[in-house]
């Protein structure tokens, strides 16, 4: 096998618009490894920031990205079981070359399938807020009849959550920018209210007629998050998607909230092969939802692959609910 792919390579922190195209040599794959050629990207806020930031294990000439659909092109000598020609997608370790690219390699145990009735398009929207949305809902004991309010629900991550919330029963409250606000109501949304209200947390409780929330989802960072551990009542559940709660946010022997970390990049260095495994299955059912119109994913904006420095630079500048994805072939 002797394939060269064109990545968009990171130097140094920078900007989007810093990225290099170069030509990068696939080397030999390993026994559970699978070489995909990438036909569509998926952006996420997580790329911007690490181009910006850096990250432990990048040097120069790193392939950023970690979302992207595709076809196998060719499988490890233990991935024989996974057919070529196969379409998948795929969230990949940070620490790896990535989904910038024509062609990546994924380890054959962190692949989903893609069902015929999903486009490529939503395959690569689909795995980093998508599988994010699942481990957060997936954190807490059943909802079923339960108070549960997803703060900053107009995201990808958001929008994503409040369908599994509904789903199974909650009694769903949200914060999100008026222009969501109809679409979430007939989803079945009780109550939806702007975040820029600065009175918003009392109009949320007051609709709770003296109850409080069993559960808050947080996308927004941590000291929010922790900001919101008022409005949960006894044995609670504070579930922070975006950054972690420090330390506990409020004093002992009173409503004795449990914290909860999400961090989907994570699994791919401390988590187990079965677990990631296991994600991937709970991902290709989730995918089967989306096809049968169960579940939906987000508004997309498309670029092409000579355009995707630009294309992360208009998301990060934008930030809106938007999810900006880049054709490759």
């Amino acid at each position: 096998m002797d394939i060269i792919a064109k990545s968009w390579c990171w130097q140094q922190q920078g900007k989007p618009t810093d990225l290099i195209l170069k030509e990068k040599r696939i080397g030999e794959l390993g026994d559970d490894e699978v070489l995909v050629r990438n036909t569509v990207i998926g952006l996420n806020p997580v790329d911007w920031k690490l181009i910006e930031y850096g990250y432990p294990q990048w040097s120069a000439g790193f392939v950023p990205g970690v979302d992207a659909a595709g076809i196998v092109l060719a499988v490890g000598g233990r991935m024989t079981h996974i057919r070529v020609g196969a379409r998948v997608c795929y969230h990949t370790d940070l620490s790896k070359d990535g989904s910038f690219s024509t062609h990546t390699i994924v380890p054959g145990y962190a692949l989903m399938h893609i069902p015929d009735k999903v486009s490529d398009f939503a395959a690569a929207s689909f795995p980093c807020p998508s599988l994010t949305a699942w481990q957060a809902f997936r954190k807490v004991p059943d909802m079923k009849n339960r108070n549960v309010l997803v703060s900053g629900a107009g995201g990808s991550v958001g929008y994503f959550l409040t369908q599994l919330l509904l789903h199974t029963g909650a009694r769903v409250y949200v914060t999100a920018g008026t222009k969501h606000h109809t679409e979430f109501q007939e989803m079945g949304v009780r109550e939806a209210i702007d975040y820029k209200d600065t009175d918003w947390k009392d109009k949320m409780i007051s609709t709770l007629q003296g109850n409080l929330f069993d559960a808050v989802f947080d996308t927004v960072n941590g000291s929010h998050a922790a900001s919101l551990s008022p409005l949960l009542g006894y044995y609670g559940h504070l579930i922070a998607i975006q950054d972690r709660v420090e330390k506990a946010p409020l004093s002992a022997f009173t409503t004795c909230i449990s914290l909860h970390e999400i961090a989907l990049g994570a699994i791919h260095r401390h988590g187990s092969r079965k677990q990631i495994a296991e994600l991937m299955q709970d991902g290709e059912i989730l995918l089967d939802k989306i096809g049968n119109g169960t579940l939906k994913l987000r508004q997309q904006s498309v670029d092409n692959f000579d355009n995707l420095p630009l294309h992360l630079a208009e998301m990060k500048k934008n930030n809106t609910e938007v999810k900006y994805i880049i054709k490759v072939l």
